[in-house]
């Protein structure tokens, strides 16, 4: 009786890699090409802002823009800071009071645009984004003859009551949007609890908002502070912010030293950046997240 042997099968060809197009390193060559310029364009004001404000009077010149100081000096940083320090004050006293105003008065707008619908609600919701619309210079000489009717003093007071006000457009959109990606189970599980409108709110709805918040803080706040018209028309160099105080400040040190200048602009731009710095993590995570509905 034969027996016959099955001759194993051959082992399967090793499946083929995936050459790497010739392309994809090229394009990654380019994009990151394009960052570092974008990023060296972006820094090369800066680079230039911060040797300027170590220079003294004779160094501070536009022959030598790019080149480092011949002799450092912080004494700009001291000019600067004595003429920028009360101001400074000023504008946190209408920054951070116009800022949490308008962020609270902006989640609330946006909880009952989104979540409790009444007649004419779209109606409503439109007027209120017509705010962001108005040209602000429009709009000076009528604001001006208001608040001298009503007897709002020029200064701290009339900023931030203009800040709070037109800045509530702009935050009531940003939460209503977020207050969409809510979902909508949260809500109605409150109301079948016999929560009503405000304990719902404060209960349900700003515990979940605090995302949109830190987007909401941020905008107002560098807004607030680097808004210069308003500060023109509804204040003076003896009641008014930062900027108002940086632009006299310029208008006199360019004549003198240049370095004094770019001190004070550093000096200016510091809350801002540090705001941003602190919070910029939660920005994008906030305004992704009132973004999308879920």
């Amino acid at each position: 009786m034969s027996t016959s042997v099955t001759a194993p099968a051959p082992a399967p060809a090793p499946a083929e890699q995936p050459r790497p197009r010739g392309g994809v390193p090229w394009a990654h060559l380019l994009r990151l090409l394009a960052i570092v310029l974008g990023v060296v364009v972006v820094l090369i004001p800066v680079y230039v802002l911060l040797i300027t404000s170590f220079k003294g009077p004779g160094d501070a010149s536009s022959a030598r823009a790019w080149a480092l100081p011949q002799d450092w000096t912080f004494s700009n940083w001291a000019v600067a800071w004595e003429a920028l320090a009360p101001s400074i004050g000023r504008s946190m006293q209408i920054v951070v009071p116009s800022t949490i105003v308008s962020a609270m008065l902006g989640c609330m707008n946006g909880f009952v645009l989104s979540r409790w619908r009444f007649p004419g609600a779209d109606i409503v919701f439109t007027l209120i984004l017509f705010g962001m619309f108005l040209p602000y210079q429009a709009v000076m000489i009528p604001l001006m003859q208001m608040l001298l009717a009503v007897g709002v003093p020029n200064g701290v007071a009339s900023l931030i009551l203009l800040h709070v006000v037109f800045g509530i457009p702009i935050t009531t959109l940003i939460f209503r949007n977020y207050f969409e990606s809510v979902p909508h189970e949260l809500i109605e599980s409150s109301t079948m609890d016999g929560a009503g409108m405000l304990r719902t709110f404060w209960h349900i709805a700003l515990p979940l908002a605090i995302p949109g918040f830190v987007v909401v803080l941020i905008w107002q706040f560098t807004n607030a502070w680097n808004d210069f018209l308003f500060a023109v028309f509804f204040s003076s160099p003896a009641n008014g912010p930062v900027t108002l105080a940086l632009n006299n400040l310029a208008n006199g040190a360019l004549l003198a030293n240049y370095g004094v200048s770019m001190a004070g602009a550093v000096l200016a731009s510091l809350p801002t950046l540090l705001v941003y710095i602190l919070l910029s993590k939660y920005f994008l995570a906030g305004l992704m997240q009132g973004s999308v509905k879920g």
